[in-house]
């Protein structure tokens, strides 16, 4: 089974982690009890610090390991999400279009050169988000400033200006005709919502998704608001990493965030309610498909769908140059899962495809 093909960034780790089942096939159940499960799930991740924590119906269990005995506090711990916080920026687009104050079919040329006259094909908002606006995966200048910090902050000499100027130099074919995922057109999502409603990034976010949820263990930079990051560590699982500095690129992965916070974020998605209900009905609606047979994939307008016997999950993989992360939810059962480990991602690794098992098995 193959929910989606990754297509990684920088040193394996800023873009998306490989997904397949660990086991059977999803969705055929088990009867070991889940925090057995969870605690397998985390003894089968090597890493300094792993966390796997569930909730069915709002009742919470949060289980951790690893090598790191400084991680002890680690529901306290804020962790990088990298690709998983495309869920935030998506939930936030859904909102303001629910809100009817930015619409999803809104050309990104008209949010950031209003004086420019539109042109033929414009790339939307809506296409940014869904990963079909025909950019690519990375700007093409991106590489050779990211080589000095391949391994450690790929993204930190790209910031904002350079993000919009390589779009505004790209020249992406048929809009809306091909799915390719795109930290790129993300980045670029995030620049025009700003430039769209006059307010910088991190205050939309915040004023209209972090706030609302009551995510307060959630930043969008490190060392922010006097909480405790989590420290990523390289493929040998024993050199630390600095804190992601994701610069121009924050809408496509700057979350970092509690492992209750992120439960918290699920947990809306399971019972929408409050002023973004629209939005969290909105971004559980399949929107594009492609592939044929076991290689078909359907998207939401931010989640990655996977079927299964009782009904769509809904999950989103991410990576950093240190931490890896997956978030995952199932409304049939009432079932989210948030899990963290803080070692890059490597291909053979059973972490996502471990998560995705159990969220597919249900509670």
């Amino acid at each position: 089974m193959k929910p989606y093909t990754d297509e990684p960034g920088p040193a394996d780790g800023g873009g998306e982690t490989q997904a397949r089942a660990a086991v059977d096939p999803p969705g055929t159940g088990t009867t070991a009890p889940l925090a057995d499960r969870l605690d397998a799930a985390v003894a089968s991740v090597d890493a300094p610090d792993v966390v796997f924590a569930a909730s069915v119906r709002g009742r919470r269990t949060l289980r951790g390991g690893g090598s790191d005995a400084a991680a002890t506090g680690r529901q306290e711990l804020r962790y990088e999400i990298g690709s998983a916080s495309k869920t935030f920026a998506g939930l936030l687009l859904a909102h303001l279009a629910a809100s009817g104050r930015v619409p999803l079919g809104h050309p990104v040329d008209a949010a950031l050169f209003p004086d420019r006259p539109p042109g033929r094909d414009p790339v939307t908002l809506h296409h940014l988000i869904t990963h079909t606006s025909g950019l690519p995966g990375l700007p093409r200048d991106f590489y050779p400033r990211a080589l000095p910090r391949w391994n450690t902050n790929p993204y930190a000499g790209y910031d904002a200006r350079r993000v919009v100027g390589a779009f505004d130099r790209a020249r992406p074919r048929r809009p809306g005709t091909r799915w390719r995922y795109s930290n790129f057109g993300v980045a670029v999502l995030g620049h025009a919502l700003a430039a769209r409603t006059a307010t910088p990034w991190d205050d939309l976010l915040r004023e209209h998704v972090l706030d609302p949820l009551g995510l307060s263990g959630t930043t969008l930079r490190p060392g922010a608001g006097g909480g405790r990051d989590a420290t990523g560590h390289a493929k040998d699982g024993t050199t630390p990493l600095p804190p992601l500095d994701i610069a121009g690129f924050a809408a496509a992965g700057a979350v970092r965030a509690t492992p209750h916070d992120l439960l918290a974020f699920l947990e809306a998605h399971l019972e929408p309610g409050g002023p973004s209900a629209d939005a969290l009905r909105a971004v559980r609606r399949p929107v594009v498909s492609h592939g044929r047979g076991e290689h078909r994939q359907t998207h939401t307008l931010t989640w990655f769908q996977q079927p299964t016997p009782r009904g769509p999950a809904f999950f989103h993989c991410g990576a950093t140059p240190g931490q890896q992360a997956f978030l995952g939810f199932c409304p049939a059962t009432g079932f989210a899962l948030a899990a963290v480990a803080t070692r890059r991602y490597r291909p053979a690794d059973p972490f996502s495809a471990e998560a995705l098992t159990l969220l597919c098995e249900g509670p």
